[in-house]
């Protein structure tokens, strides 16, 4: 029995395939098929072949049909016409399992304009504002909409404050846990199974600020998270990989710098170099854009008031 199915772009020629084909060798290993390729150059896409017994082929299918449903981001559900666009209805995104993103303040509702607005956005402000959240909500959105092609995320690695020595593992697992902040972001709006699939086929890609360094990144939604701990060529650098029909975000929390007191926050310095450019955004969240706990809010203001003291 010949069983065919169809992938449409590279991401998920990419995803089914693997690395150097290998999740094709172990799918007809599982399931004792020959799987065959076809490419079609002009279009990006190509068709598989599943041959084999009819059962088996079936259960091959199957799960690459399974594979190829979760890596493809479904229309928001229900979806009028209106919310075909970005931001109808006051809707950011509108996740499968959960409640839909929505801006909770005035100034939340102007940044996620400014957004679909503006090719580059500097946003600074307090933690709990939402910076970062609704700008990854607002690169879904994008790619629901047809709008880019990818999501990249990328922070700088730099330690709060504490030094943890030596980490075990390989480059992912040393620097997991200073990108999963943003993890736990988009699985909050897409769940793990999505969230994994489309990050294991490259269409969300989450790295460390230097692995930006030579990169060209075009038809993209770039985030660029914690910025206040990025030197100021850091910033320049990754600003420079912006390629055609690409928008970039940077966000950051100038009162919240990690890097040594002997180096500059590239944040800070950003609006003074490009502040008179019209095409750049420059956005400000207050305290009073905290949306996290109540007591978020209170803390903040305490700080910042013996901030003041102390100088």
């Amino acid at each position: 029995m010949i069983k065919k199915i169809k992938l449409l772009n590279k991401d998920e020629i990419y995803a089914i395939l693997g690395v150097q084909d290998r999740n094709l060798k172990a799918l007809e290993k599982e399931f004792k098929i020959t799987v065959t390729i076809s490419y079609d150059d002009d279009n990006g896409d190509a068709e598989l072949s599943l041959n084999g017994l009819h059962s088996r082929v079936d259960k091959a299918y199957a799960k690459i049909q399974k594979n190829l449903d979760i890596l493809r981001v479904p229309p928001a559900p229900n979806a009028s016409a209106e919310e075909k666009v970005p931001f109808a209805g006051g809707v950011v995104f509108r996740p499968a399992h959960a409640s839909p993103v929505k801006p909770r303040t005035q100034n939340q509702n102007e940044y996620i304009k400014l957004i679909w607005d503006r090719d580059l956005i500097i946003c600074t402000g307090p933690a709990g504002t939402g910076k970062t959240f609704l700008a990854a909500a607002c690169a879904l959105r994008a790619l629901q909409l047809g709008m880019t092609g990818k999501i990249v995320v990328t922070r700088p690695i730099v330690e709060a404050g504490e030094k943890l020595g030596f980490l075990p593992g390989d480059i992912n697992e040393k620097v997991d846990p200073y990108l999963r902040p943003v993890y736990d972001a988009f699985q909050a709006m897409l769940g793990a199974e999505r969230f994994n699939a489309l990050r294991d086929a490259a269409v969300i890609e989450i790295v460390p600020l230097a692995y930006m360094r030579g990169r060209t990144l075009e038809n993209a939604f770039i985030i660029l998270d914690e910025a206040q701990n990025a030197s100021p060529e850091q910033i320049k650098m990754f600003l420079t990989r912006m390629g055609l029909n690409s928008k970039i975000i940077v966000t950051g929390d100038i009162t919240q710098i990690d890097l040594p007191s002997s180096k500059q926050s590239g944040l800070i310095s950003v609006k003074k170099i490009l502040g008179k450019v019209p095409q750049i955004g420059f956005f400000e969240f207050e305290n009073a854009d905290i949306v996290r706990h109540p007591l978020v809010k209170e803390i903040i203001q305490a700080y910042d008031k013996w901030e003041k003291k102390c100088k």
